[in-house]
């Protein structure tokens, strides 16, 4: 990998002196240096590997039987180990200018200003400045909704290109100003197809009113007010019928016509100017447009002549080419379509620019990137410290200057291959030639009998190329010396695979191979690595131990199969207690009896109350009385307790007594098994004996009650009865027909009273 690597202190590089990078723009993914461990066997393989790798040439670096993939390491690393930095090999990623100009103003026509610098570098980017100069060519093309509501605007617009220009000869003295219109496609439901509408579509009473139309440019770019004034003054309002506008289309036609727009190498400025919001693709089906928009030029006679063929390009779309084309959009509009818009401009505001309120959003992209390579950019601007696929600083006013960091990686060893660096909407572009440091330049002498070597190879980056029929680190082993089938079989683990088929056998020695995952390969016959140990919350040995040949070893303090198990009881003890005395701190985690929870084992919701259990001893321990009354401090030694006058325990145990009394307590469970605290009310609850005189006067009482209750219950049924039958008599009564003729069969009694007294004499 070929990149720039930020440092907080300078480093000379090729004769160059680096400046100080800051530690903000530095890229996050270059923070933390480090070697991915693969199969690596010579230093060619090492510094291929990744970015931060380097190579160990220093002899005797590695002991007999040690791998030469542990020559491969960071720098850090093997300067721990003992390799001086003359013996480390590390290709260092650099670059070297191959032209440069300093930042200029430009002070007059024929200078051309610089933007940009360095313009050329070749392997590494260093950070570049940028600064908006002063007298930069802009070009300012004035986009304009001539639908009916924009009438007052434009009576506004007609004598704004003095003002225009007047602000941007402040910026720049080679300012042009262009202008273009456009309403919508002359098509229903957009516009009415009438031919009288067409002609005249907006309202009767407007005395001036040009044609319905799409999109027409009206003024090359020039830097002539006068004339832009001329022009604009000429223009009429048009109309439509539905709100959204063409001006899709327009910014389209705008931007990709470049040849009729007149668009120079400058800063390009497109002003879209409307009030209210416009068609994006796919509305074009509504009028039967189904041709999607192709993205070129079709201006005839400056009329957009696609305009009823073609459907409204996409965001998207547009974007990518107002992007290819280095055009900047300024949405000018009204407060209600600022939503919809990129800028929340009002259009009034284009009549009071001032050189200080000009600023631009800086983006530097590169081109024609080559397959392999990889690029990111940081800034020293606002939010600009996340490395991104594009540097991007907002609001740069004129003068103001902007530093990006570029970070250039390459995948793979390549060719020599170039590519542009620069920002969007100025014609200076960076070329970056990018050329991969691949091989490794150790300078040993031309020795092939080297001592080092046994007098049988040569020294190349710290290790030995044996020649030959010799073989071994130091060319020791000569392989006619003996058979190689005994020096296979001395590789062998119990009749298994030479070296486990993890290394090769070497002279009956196993050389072990570096793991590709990066793991550790040792032991004599390769049967050992620093990873096959158990996990523990996903971490080998859990963080906690060292893995060795498949056994975790512990750090101190730790114990069990995974080092998962910590020597301690802290988080058991609570108090002086540990677990409550009802269970064992296993890895510093309380292990309860069945019942007890954790973290302490203090409580037992499943188990029962042990009121019953212990009143035995609370009925001898505090009335002295019971079944354990002859051996109460016996049976009662683990209960402790006290006798008070009153609980104020809101839920005491009660427990009767064989006498039909209630003792009353309260009970604490206490660490360990069976052992309570118990405290004692003085006073036993006994019930009363019964009042028999009560009892007996409420009884007869109560029958004489329920026999006059019954009396009167019946005297009622009776009186109900009763009173039926005589209601029911006079109904009959009242239904009889009588006649008022006397009975012949009866005759009126006849009384005769006579007087003793009396005599007729």
């Amino acid at each position: 990998t070929a990149c720039v690597r930020c440092s907080r202190t300078c480093r000379a590089v090729r004769g160059e002196t680096l400046p100080h990078v800051p530690t903000s723009l530095c890229p996050a993914v270059l923070s933390k240096e480090e070697c991915p461990k693969t199969v690596v066997t010579s230093c060619k393989d090492c510094i291929r590997t990744g970015p931060f790798c380097a190579w160990c040439k220093k002899l005797n670096f590695t002991k007999q039987g040690e791998p030469d993939a542990t020559r491969c390491d960071t720098t850090e690393a093997l300067r721990s180990r003992g390799c001086e930095n003359d013996d480390i090999v590390s290709p260092a990623s650099s670059y070297t200018k191959l032209s440069d100009r300093p930042l200029s103003r430009g002070s007059g026509q024929n200078e051309d200003p610089v933007q940009l610098q360095p313009q050329a570098v070749r392997l590494n980017l260093r950070p570049g400045g940028f600064r908006r100069v002063e007298d930069y060519p802009v070009d300012l093309y004035y986009l304009m909704d001539l639908s009916y509501s924009m009438k007052d605007d434009l009576e506004n617009v007609k004598s704004l290109g003095k003002d225009l220009m007047k602000a941007l000869g402040q910026i720049t003295k080679r300012a042009r100003i262009g202008f273009g219109s456009f309403v919508d496609k002359v098509a229903l439901p957009f516009t009415n197809t009438n031919p009288a509408k067409v002609q005249k579509p907006c309202p009767e009473d407007e005395r001036v009113c040009q044609p319905a139309f799409g999109y027409q440019h009206v003024l090359s770019l020039t830097d002539q007010a006068e004339e832009f004034n001329q022009i604009v003054s000429m223009q009429s309002i048009s109309g439509n019928l539905d709100s959204p506008e063409g001006g899709l289309d327009a910014i389209m036609q705008a931007a990709v016509c470049g040849n009729k727009i007149g668009w120079g190498d400058s800063t390009r400025l497109l002003v879209f100017a409307t009030d209210d919001g416009f068609h994006m693709a796919g509305d074009g089906k509504l009028a039967a447009i189904l041709e999607p928009n192709d993205g070129q030029c079709h201006l005839d006679k400056s009329i957009y002549s696609k305009s009823s063929e073609m459907d409204y390009p996409s965001v998207g779309q547009l974007a990518q080419k107002l992007a290819e084309n280095n055009i900047q959009p300024i949405f000018a509009v009204t407060q209600n379509v600022a939503p919809v818009s990129t800028s929340r401009l009002r259009l009034r505001h284009l009549s009071i620019l001032r050189p200080q309120s000009l600023s631009s959003n800086v983006i530097v992209t590169h081109e024609n990137l080559p397959e392999d390579i990889k690029v990111t950019y940081t800034s020293n601007c606002e939010n600009g410290g996340v490395p991104g696929p594009r540097g991007v600083c907002n609001n740069v006013g004129i003068g103001k200057e902007v530093e990006f960091v570029v970070t250039v990686t390459a995948d793979k060893c390549t060719k020599e291959q170039s590519f542009q660096i620069g920002p969007l909407g100025f014609r200076e572009k960076m070329n970056i030639t990018v050329v991969t440091e691949c091989e490794c330049v150790c300078r040993d002498p031309l020795n092939k009998n080297d001592p080092a070597c046994g007098g049988q190879g040569q020294v190349t980056c710290g290790t030995c190329v044996c020649n030959k029929d010799f073989v071994g680190q130091r060319c020791e082993c000569r392989m006619g010396d003996k058979n190689e089938r005994d020096l296979r079989e001395a590789c062998r683990f119990n009749n298994g695979s030479v070296c486990s088929n993890l290394g090769d056998c070497v002279c009956g020695l196993c050389q072990c191979h570096a793991g590709e995952d990066g793991r550790n390969i040792y032991g004599r016959f390769c049967e050992c690595d620093d990873r096959s140990c158990p996990l523990h919350h996903n971490r080998l040995c859990g963080g906690n131990g060292k893995c060795d040949c498949g056994k975790c070893l512990c750090h101190q303090g730790y114990d069990g199969e995974a080092c998962d198990c910590k020597k301690s009881d802290e988080a058991c003890r609570k108090g002086t207690s540990v677990c409550s005395g009802r269970g064992n701190c296993t890895c510093n985690i309380c292990h309860c009896l069945p019942g007890y929870k954790r973290p302490f084992c203090e409580e037992c919701p499943g188990c029962p109350s042990p009121c019953g259990k212990i009143a035995s001893c609370v009925e001898c321990l505090g009335f002295n009385s019971g079944p354990l009354k002859e051996n109460c401090n016996s049976m009662c030694s683990k209960v402790k307790h006290k006798v008070v006058e009153a609980l104020t325990d809101k839920k005491p145990c009660r427990w009767k007594r064989s006498d039909n009394c209630w003792m009353i307590y309260s009970v604490k469970e206490l660490d360990g098994i069976d052992n309570y605290d118990v405290t004692i009310q003085k006073k036993l609850e006994c019930p009363k004996p019964p009042d028999l005189a009560a009892i007996i006067g409420g009884s007869f009482a109560g029958v004489a009650l329920i026999g006059l209750l019954l009396l009167l219950i019946l005297k009622g049924i009776i009186h109900m009865k009763d009173l039926k039958e005589f209601r029911r008599f006079e109904n009959e009564k009242k239904k009889a027909k009588w006649t008022n003729a006397d009975n012949p069969l009866f005759k009126t009694a006849t009384t005769t009273v006579q007087n003793p007294n009396f005599s007729g004499d």
